[in-house]
C-alpha cells in the first residue's frame, strides 16, 4: 500500500524538525527531563503474519468483512508522546487533560490500543469494525508512570489516564509502549525500576529500548551507536524487562550506518530489533502491506494543528482518517485472515495471499 499522498517525501524533513524540538525540550529539566538511559541477539523476526487468537471468533467471510467495511491494509496511527505535565514547558509536552481528551476521542472513534510489538508482529487482535492505535511514550518520564503509597498509578500520570479511559470505555484496551533510557520513569534504584517494569509488563504494557543516554545517533560512530543500545538492553534485562522487540530512534535521527539501529554488537553483546520507529510524521502502513518497511515506521506527534503541526500532528491526522475511513485500518475481527476491499488486493504481501479475504 502506498504511503499517504504528498507527504512521504516530507518525512525526512519532519524528523529533523521534531529532533530540533526535542533538543529544546532537553534544555528544560523538570521531572528528569534530561534524556537518560539481553545479552544475546534476538532471532531475526519473520515478516508479520496473522495468527489465530487463543479463542478466535467465527472466521471472517467476504460478507462479514463487507458489513464492517474491513480494510486490514489500511493506515494505523502510531502516536508519539513525551512528558505529560500540568504546565507544558516544551511544544512536545501534553497536559493530562489534553492526553485524556485525545484518548477519549480515540475510544469514541472505535480505536483499540495495541503495543508497538503487537503491531510489528501482526498481532492485531481487535473486534470487527475496530481500528488499531499504538500509543507510544518516549524517554521513560515519571509523568508516564509512578506508583503511590498504595501501589497504584499516581493521578495524572499517563498510565493512570489510560486506565481511567479504559474504565469509561471498556472496549479501549489499556496498553501502551514505553521506550525508556537509563533511569526508567525517573527511578535510580534498581529494585524500584524492576518493580515498575514488572507492574507494567504484567498488565500488558511494553517497555523497550530507547538507548542508554538518548544521543543523536547520527553523530556517533557505529561502535558508539551499538554501545548506547547494548548498555540499555543490559539494564532492561537486569530489571526484568523482556528483550526489546522494538526500538525508537532518539530525536528520530538515524545512525549513518542505518542497519546499526536494528542490529549490532558491542562488548560481546549482540542486539536485534524487529522494528525501528521514527519521530514523524504520518500514519504507519499496515504490517501486511507490500510497502511496509519495518525499519522505518513513522509516528504522529500528539499535538494540535498550529504552526508546523497543521499538517502532521495527531489532531490533523485523526481528522483526516475520519474523513477518509476507506484508508484507515479496520479489523475484520478474525486474526487468521486479512480482509480488504477488492481494489486493495494487489497491495498485500505475496506470502499472505492465501489468507486474504476480498469483497
Amino acid at each position: 500500500m502506498r504511503s499517504t499522498p504528498g507527504l512521504t517525501r516530507l518525512i525526512g524533513i519532519v524528523n529533523i524538525g521534531v529532533m530540533i524540538i526535542a533538543v529544546v525540550a532537553l534544555l528544560v529539566l523538570p521531572f528528569g527531563g534530561k534524556k537518560n538511559v539481553r545479552p544475546a541477539a534476538r532471532p531475526m523476526a519473520k515478516p508479520a503474519t496473522p495468527t489465530p487468537a487463543p479463542s478466535s471468533p467465527a472466521p471472517a467471510t467476504p460478507e462479514s468483512a463487507r458489513q464492517v467495511k474491513a480494510n486490514e491494509l489500511g493506515l494505523v496511527p502510531v502516536i508519539m508522546y513525551h512528558r505529560i505535565m500540568k504546565k507544558r514547558l516544551a511544544s512536545i509536552d501534553r497536559t493530562p487533560s489534553q492526553l485524556r481528551k485525545e484518548l477519549e476521542r480515540l475510544a469514541r472513534g472505535g480505536y483499540v490500543p495495541i503495543t508497538a510489538a503487537d503491531y510489528v508482529a501482526g498481532r492485531i487482535d481487535i473486534p470487527a469494525g475496530a481500528h488499531p492505535v499504538v500509543l507510544t511514550f518516549d524517554d521513560g518520564s515519571p509523568t508516564h508512570f509512578a506508583l503511590d503509597d498504595q501501589g497504584q498509578p499516581k493521578k495524572d500520570t499517563a498510565v493512570q489516564i489510560i486506565l481511567d479511559v479504559a474504565a469509561k470505555f471498556p472496549a479501549f484496551r489499556p496498553v501502551a509502549t514505553f521506550w525508556v533510557n537509563k533511569n526508567p520513569f525517573g527511578l535510580f534504584d534498581k529494585d524500584q525500576q524492576a518493580a515498575a517494569v514488572r507492574w507494567l509488563v504484567e498488565r500488558g504494557f511494553e517497555v523497550a529500548n530507547h538507548t542508554w543516554s538518548h544521543p543523536d545517533l547520527w553523530t556517533l560512530s557505529k561502535k558508539r551507536v551499538a554501545e548506547s543500545i547494548v548498555r540499555e538492553e543490559r539494564l532492561l534485562r537486569k530489571i526484568g524487562a523482556p528483550d526489546s522487540a522494538t526500538f525508537a530512534l532518539p530525536y528520530g535521527s538515524r545512525p549513518r550506518k542505518r542497519a546499526a539501529a536494528h542490529e549490532g554488537k558491542w562488548d560481546g553483546t549482540s542486539y536485534h530489533f524487529d522494528a525501528v520507529f521514527l519521530a514523524g510524521a504520518e500514519p504507519a502502513i499496515s504490517p501486511f502491506a507490500k510497502s511496509y518497511d519495518r525499519y522505518n515506521i513513522p509516528r504522529i506527534q500528539s499535538n494540535g494543528k498550529k504552526g508546523e503541526c497543521r499538517r502532521w500532528c495527531s489532531e490533523y491526522w485523526l481528522e483526516w482518517l475520519d474523513k477518509h475511513p476507506d484508508r484507515r485500518y479496520t479489523s475484520d475481527g478474525d486474526r487468521s485472515h486479512i480482509a480488504m476491499p477488492r481494489r486493495f488486493q494487489g497491495k498485500i504481501q505475496a506470502k499472505l495471499g492465501g489468507v486474504a479475504i476480498t469483497y
